[in-house]
């Protein structure tokens, strides 16, 4: 079965993500068959890349998203929806 991940790119304490299609059998950092977008935790807003197309292509095909990658495809077709942690920090700020 294929899956769509995070297969980890970058430097020591400085993670980057690449979002390939790959079979799942695979080891993380191992074969893949398609690179998707990318995903840096060290930028603040726009901190990932889709190809919506492929990736629609790839679910149409059946491959199965982890769950932070469900998350990124759902805030890629849904600019409007913030990541949870947004929500968190508003309410322990307003709470202050």
């Amino acid at each position: 079965m294929v899956k769509i991940r995070m297969r980890r790119t970058g430097c020591t304490n400085h993670a980057v993500y690449r979002i390939v299609a790959a079979d799942e059998r695979s080891p993380r950092d191992g074969k893949f068959l398609e690179i998707l977008g990318w995903y840096d935790t060290q930028i603040k807003d726009e901190n990932f890349k889709l190809d919506i197309e492929r990736v629609d292509y790839w679910l149409s095909k059946g491959a199965k998203p982890s769950a932070t990658v469900a998350s990124l495809i759902r805030r890629a077709k849904n600019p409007a929806i913030k990541p949870h942690h947004a929500n968190k920090a508003k309410a322990k700020a307003a709470q202050a």
